[in-house]
């Protein structure tokens, strides 16, 4: 029973990122007007047949918008995983082998980072780098990647410390090969099972850093900027804020759903 909603729980996350990762790739073939057309005569008109998730303030079409956005809200957070997935691999890996004194000074770092929220960490490395998509991106990567960096760490020394790689050394394979093909390869399997949850939190503090004027500006389709555009219009035109809320969350609680299931499913395989 249990494995059947799983199932059914993976399908339905699967089928939203379907069509969130369509329109990110190919938002033209699901839209139906131009995200960045206005027209003041057709202002916080509700949704209708002509404009299913109804207009924002300067007439636009929110839907379209809300498909445009897709692009580069899951872009950022995307970038932002991947990004710290390597540095956290890497550094992770490094900081294993390297000796006490340099393995403390870089876990210290990583915990006084951990002894934050992420969302802080990435408000203040906006803060200094200063607004912007390319500049958000970086902040979430520097707020994510020391969780990376833990569990690469850990991982790389269990599985240094395990049998089939020792028997490796014994025969005179180079270190360098045997933590290639021996130890790297399980580090990722771990590390990106993380990394899936991890894409949900990023694009929610990608959508959230935008919603505070930090990220992608005006007219840009970005779903935390539209989000910050209509919260003042709230009770006078709700679908302008409700439909890109709709679309973060539909996204976010997918990801982390199938991430979720993922690991229940590797921390099953390895007891």
């Amino acid at each position: 029973m249990k494995r059947r909603g799983q199932a059914v729980a993976l399908w339905i996350a699967g089928a939203v990122l379907a069509l969130v990762a369509l329109a990110a790739v190919a938002p033209a073939l699901l839209a139906t007007h131009d995200p960045l057309l206005t027209d003041v005569r057709a202002t916080l008109q509700p949704p209708s047949s002509a404009h299913w998730f109804g207009t924002d303030q300067s007439g636009r079409d929110v839907y379209s918008r809300v498909v445009y956005g897709a692009g580069r809200s899951v872009g950022i957070g995307l970038l932002a995983t991947g990004l710290a997935l390597v540095v956290g691999v890497i550094v992770g890996s490094l900081s294993a082998v390297a000796p006490r004194w340099a393995d403390a000074a870089a876990m210290r770092v990583v915990d006084v980072l951990l002894a934050f929220p992420e969302f802080l960490v990435a408000l203040l490395v906006v803060a200094v780098l200063g607004p912007g998509p390319v500049n958000v991106a970086v902040a979430v990567t520097i707020a994510a990647v020391p969780v990376y960096i833990r569990l690469a760490r850990a991982q790389t020394r269990t599985l240094a410390a395990a049998e089939h790689v020792e028997a490796a050394r014994i025969i005179g394979v180079p270190a360098v090969v045997v933590h290639v093909r021996h130890v790297l390869p399980g580090v990722l399997g771990a590390v990106s099972v993380l990394a899936t949850i991890g894409i949900g939190t990023a694009i929610l503090a990608a959508a959230g850093l935008s919603f505070l004027g930090l990220g992608p500006t005006e007219p840009t389709a970005e779903w935390g900027l539209m989000l910050s555009a209509g919260r003042n219009l709230l009770l006078q035109a709700p679908w302008v804020a409700v439909f890109p809320g709709l679309a973060i969350t539909a996204t976010v609680v997918s990801v982390s759903v199938i991430g979720r299931i993922l690991r229940a499913r590797a921390e099953e395989r390895d007891a």
